[in-house]
C-alpha cells in the first residue's frame, strides 16, 4: 500500500510524503512524461487509447527496471518490501522454524506462557507493573543456551540478564511485543494470557506466536524505545531491505553503505556535530536498533561488540545464525 500525499513519509523523516520522498517519485514521473512526449512527437496520430497504453508500458518498464541504487532491486520490488504487510510480501518466504529454542525473544515468551498457564491464565505483576522477579531470574538463567553468550564478557548485563525487568532489555522487549501482538495484557495488577492464546499454545506450542510476534516487531513496535538517540529516524520501514543485504554479505559497514545509497534522505535527517558525521550517526542507529535490539534479541545473528583491537578499528561483521536462514528465504 502506497503512502498518501498527506500521510507520514515511509522514510521516517516525520514529514508528510508530499514534502519529502514524493519529490523523487515525481522525478521518475517526469522522466516517463518526457519519454511519452518523444513518442508523441514521433507518432502524432496516436489515439488517446494508444497514448494511455504507451504511458502504462513506460511506467511498467521503469518500475521493473533493476536499480543499482537499490542493490539490483526494481522500484516495484522495493515498494513491496516497504509497504506490503507480512502476508503480502513478494520475492520472500517467511517460515516458522521447527525449532525456535535459540531465539531469546521466543524463549522468554515461553516462560511468560508457562507462568500464566500454571496459574489459571494469569500471574501477579510487580508494583511497577513489570514481570515478577522469579520469571526474570529464569529468563536470565537461559543466557548460556543462546549463541550471543559467546560474547558474554562484553555484553551489557542489561541486555540479556538483570535483577529486574527494567534492567533486562531483551526480556522487557519480549514482554512489550507480546502486549502489542495482543497475546497478553496487564489488568488489576496481573498479567493475563488471552484465552485464545492459551488454546493456541495448548494445540500448537510456542511456534504459533512466532509470526504474530515478528509482525509486532516489524510493523508496530517503536524501534527507538530502548535508546536515547535524539534523532527520530524510523528504520523499521527498511527492515526487510537491511535484512536481505546483511544476509547476503554479513558486513555492517557494507550494510550502512547500502542503506545510505538506497535512501539518501536518511542522511539529511541526521544533524552532524563535532564528533559524528551523518553516516556515522546512521551507523550507530542501525547497529543499535536493527542489529543489537532486533536481530540479536531474536537470535537471528550475533555481533561481536568489540569495535577496536589494539587501537585499530575492527570491521563490523555479524555471524548469521541458522534461525535467520530458516526463517527468511529471499528469491531476488
Amino acid at each position: 500500500m502506497k503512502a498518501g500525499r498527506n500521510e507520514p513519509c515511509p522514510c521516517g523523516s516525520g514529514k508528510k510524503y508530499k514534502q519529502c520522498c514524493i519529490n523523487a517519485t515525481s522525478k521518475q514521473h517526469s522522466d516517463v512524461f518526457d519519454d511519452i512526449a518523444q513518442t508523441v512527437a514521433m507518432n502524432p496520430n496516436l489515439t488517446l487509447e494508444e497514448l494511455n497504453l504507451v504511458a502504462q508500458q513506460r511506467m511498467a518498464e521503469r518500475n521493473n527496471r533493476h536499480s543499482a541504487d537499490f542493490c539490483g532491486l526494481t522500484p516495484t520490488q522495493m515498494a513491496n518490501w516497504l509497504y506490503a504487510p507480512l502476508d503480502e510480501l513478494e520475492w520472500l518466504t517467511i517460515s516458522t522454524p521447527e525449532d525456535i529454542s535459540s531465539s531469546p525473544v521466543m524463549r522468554y515468551l515461553t516462560l511468560i506462557f508457562d507462568e500464566a498457564m500454571q496459574n489459571n491464565g494469569s500471574f501477579k505483576a510487580t508494583s511497577k507493573g513489570n514481570l515478577p522477579a522469579k520469571l526474570v531470574k529464569e529468563a536470565g538463567d537461559l543466557l548460556p543456551e543462546f549463541a550471543v553468550n559467546q560474547h558474554r564478557t562484553n555484553i551489557s548485563i542489561s541486555e540479556f540478564s538483570g535483577i529486574n525487568e527494567d534492567k533486562f532489555n531483551a526480556l522487557h522487549y519480549a514482554r512489550v511485543l507480546a502486549e502489542i501482538a495482543g497475546i497478553i495484557y496487564l489488568r488489576s495488577g496481573r498479567f493475563h494470557l488471552k484465552k485464545a492464546a492459551q488454546k493456541q499454545y495448548q494445540a500448537q506450542g510456542i511456534k504459533a506466536f512466532f509470526l504474530p510476534m515478528l509482525e509486532a516487531a516489524t510493523t508496530k513496535y517503536n524501534w527507538g524505545y530502548l535508546d536515547s538517540f535524539e534523532h527520530d529516524v524510523n528504520l523499521r520501514s527498511f527492515w526487510l531491505f537491511m535484512l536481505w543485504r546483511l544476509q547476503s554479505h554479513g558486513s555492517i559497514e557494507q550494510l550502512i553503505d547500502d542503506v545510505a545509497k538506497a535512501f539518501p534522505d536518511l542522511l539529511r535527517q541526521l544533524t552532524p556535530n563535532e564528533h559524528f558525521s551523518p553516516i556515522r550517526l546512521l551507523s550507530l542507529l542501525i547497529e543499535s536498533r536493527f542489529i543489537k535490539r532486533f536481530l540479536q534479541f531474536w537470535g537471528f545473528v550475533t555481533a561481536d561488540p568489540k569495535t577496536y583491537l589494539d587501537g585499530v578499528k575492527v570491521p563490523g561483521k555479524v555471524c548469521i545464525q541458522p534461525l535467520l536462514t530458516q526463517s527468511f528465504s529471499f528469491a531476488v
